[in-house]
């Protein structure tokens, strides 16, 4: 099979389009691999940077949407199904991905493969930062950070299947439209004053819930605009740098600054994929959830889309097609 494998720590210049033997099935399901979902880590572990690093050289890529070839008797999918499926060993960049049963799920009738590609990663992590980690109540404000992205667009989604009220921050107009298609209720742009924004559009109050995966200077300013009680939930530091909070602005505002890492915690508990997954499928049905696709790389330019990740000029779903 045609796979992108990473052979030095040196970006996306490390990837090299080679030819392997395809992954053995075992208990896994087998998965001919149509579309792979490009993601900031998969950045990130091209340069070394993120927290886990693999031995090279390895294949990136978590997210995989295609058809099954071959699944085990214990699995809730059947072969010549379209399936989208998460990876926690990568292997994602390649034709051909075998990946553990409980965590392949079948494409919505109306859902391309493009747009299942980028779905598992992010509306779970969507859903596990605004729901269990967030508590989201109907009628509350949400603000989210980086709006247009992946990540962004699958949080507006998951905000308004709860009922929220969708406040969107994004770095230019272009991503705005991006942020108003995904279904935002109100688009503001990182380059005025979205702060002072935020507090006329709440009556002063403040978001209830900010989600944050960028960090830095953001995260300083987001910590702002709470409302008493809110939450801020880091989901990442797209922007570069960790912030750092001085506790008594918690004490004294009565706010939370919660972490979110959905994939370390189905580690604690797995038993919350199928949970979270019921809950998606269901706002999936209702025609509540529908992932927004980017650019469409094929595989040998999988080098190409992940500098469009680092140039902070995608919008949605960044994807790498096989054929």
């Amino acid at each position: 099979m045609r796979a992108l494998q990473l052979q030095r720590l040196d970006g996306p210049d490390g990837l090299q389009l080679v030819d392997i033997p395809e992954p053995e099935s075992d208990d896994q399901v087998l998965i001919d691999v149509v579309a792979a979902g490009a993601s900031f880590p998969d950045l990130l572990l091209t340069r070394g940077q993120y927290q886990m690093k693999p031995a090279l050289p390895f294949i990136p890529g978590v997210e995989v949407a295609g058809v099954v070839r071959k699944a085990p008797a214990n699995a809730t999918v059947k072969p010549g199904q379209r399936v989208m499926a998460f990876s926690f060993g990568l292997g994602g960049f390649a034709e051909v991905a075998a990946i553990p049963p409980e965590m392949v799920f079948r494409i919505p009738e109306r859902w391309s493969f493009e747009q299942a590609a980028g779905v598992v990663m992010n509306y779970h992590t969507a859903h596990f930062a605004l729901h269990r980690r967030g508590r989201v109540k109907a009628g509350e404000a949400v603000l989210i950070h980086g709006a247009a992205g992946g990540v962004g667009t699958a949080s507006i989604q998951v905000a308004r299947g709860a009922g929220a009220r969708v406040l969107a921050v994004v770095s230019d107009e272009r991503k705005a439209e991006v942020a108003r298609k995904a279904g935002a209720h109100e688009v503001l742009l990182s380059t005025g004053d979205w702060l002072a924004q935020v507090r006329e559009k709440t009556g002063g109050l403040g978001a209830n819930i900010v989600l944050d995966p960028v960090g830095g200077d953001i995260f300083d300013k987001s910590l702002k605009c709470l409302a008493p009680e809110g939450r801020l939930l880091v989901v990442g530091f797209a922007g570069g740098r960790i912030p750092e909070v001085q506790v008594n602005r918690l004490l004294l505002r009565n706010i939370d600054v919660v972490g979110v890492a959905w994939g370390g915690f189905l580690l604690h508990e797995p038993s919350l994929t199928p949970t979270i997954a019921k809950d998606l499928e269901a706002m999936a049905d209702q025609g509540v959830l529908e992932p927004v696709v980017g650019s469409v790389f094929p595989l040998e330019q999988g080098a190409q889309a992940l500098r469009e990740l680092e140039s902070r000029k995608a919008t949605g779903k960044v994807v790498l097609r096989m054929k």
